[in-house]
């Protein structure tokens, strides 16, 4: 009894530092978030807002009379120092603003990203209501792309050195090789011209209808996913034939695991970390760069907004919309490392 008592107490006192370890990993990860995020801030607004010159002018557009620039450049308070502009910037985002339309003074609550010069709305209400349209094509095309690439990473590794292996590698090659648009614009030919499957998409909320908001995304979700599909393959399979060479994994196959176990149970286990952290650059990166894919179906997402915003040099919204991708982009790489050690706990020894 006494050695079964003395074997029993290094096992609890090793999980207490792993929990300690856990939570200090995670709360390295969420100031290391945060103190990104401040440096976001301050490299745009120095490009946007400093770097430009007459920033007035830009932002209230060429055809605005002198008058109409003053009046710009009085509710950007270009006359103050610039840290103190920044200052009213970054406060305005934590805490709201106020800004002045000449005849009357609006708040704008928090977080507030300015003022639309050529709408007079506020940035973030025209965000917020473009954000459900790319949030649903992201997240839906996050997850046919996970599947379809994972698993054929995964096929093609099991099947190494054979003729199925070489062709999936030469299709995973040609997706990465064709642009989406010209993926998206065949699917709309066959599926709704020719074949007449589905019709020609039109974004329907998803608390209008979900079930028309799902067959008039499933085009976009297929377009965008074979692309990225394609480039998860390759990770995949990579990654997992270079799992397969550890000594470990050896030694699994010396005591007798099927292959099928090996490469379920533990090499695709060891390739997740790049799988992952490619998925969090991609999924945070859609929110302001999927504006072929927005473009070509008509989605009225935060890429196709981003878009006008800089064809009429609407400088509020383009801060607004960068500040908000290189948010969800910093989010998702946050959630890629909580994923990171759930999978390895070694990680949060780093």
């Amino acid at each position: 009894m006494s050695t079964l008592t003395l074997r029993r107490r290094p096992l609890v006192l090793r999980r207490l530092p792993g929990l300690q370890g856990l939570g200090g990993f995670l709360l390295r990860r969420m100031v290391s978030a945060v103190a990104t995020l401040l440096a976001i801030t301050v490299i745009v607004y120095a490009v946007f807002y400093i770097v430009p010159g007459n920033v007035a002018q830009i932002t209230c557009g060429e055809r605005c009379s002198p008058a109409q620039v003053h009046q710009v450049a009085a509710q950007l308070h270009l006359d103050d120092p610039v840290y103190q502009r920044y200052w009213d910037f970054l406060r305005g985002i934590v805490a709201g603003r106020s800004f002045s339309t000449g005849t009357s003074i609006e708040h704008c609550a928090a977080p507030c990203l300015g003022l639309s010069y050529r709408s007079d709305q506020q940035v973030t209400e025209l965000i917020t209501a473009k954000l459900p349209v790319t949030g649903s094509l992201a997240l839906g095309s996050l997850v046919i792309y996970l599947l379809l690439g994972v698993g054929t990473g995964l096929l093609a590794a099991w099947r190494r050195g054979r003729v199925s292996e070489r062709l999936l590698t030469g299709l995973t090659l040609a997706g990465t090789a064709t642009p989406v648009f010209v993926i998206g614009l065949l699917l709309m030919i066959v599926v709704c011209g020719q074949l007449q499957w589905l019709p020609f998409p039109q974004y329907v909320p998803l608390t209008e209808d979900p079930e028309q908001w799902a067959w008039n995304l499933l085009l976009p979700w297929t377009s965008l996913a074979l692309i990225e599909a394609a480039k998860y393959a390759r990770v995949t399979r990579a990654a997992i034939l270079e799992t397969l060479a550890e000594d470990h994994v050896r030694t699994f196959r010396a005591y007798g695991l099927s292959e099928r176990s090996v490469l379920g149970r533990h090499a695709l286990r060891g390739a997740l970390a790049p799988v992952i952290a490619l998925a969090a650059n991609d999924f945070g990166s859609m929110f302001g760069g999927a504006v072929l894919t927005e473009t070509l179906f008509g989605l009225p997402g935060i890429g196709q907004a981003l878009v006008s915003a800089v064809n009429v040099a609407d400088l509020p919204v383009v801060v607004g919309m960068v500040l908000v991708t290189g948010f969800f982009v910093v989010l998702a790489n946050l959630v890629a490392d909580v994923l990171y050690a759930v999978a390895d706990r070694r990680v949060v020894l780093v």
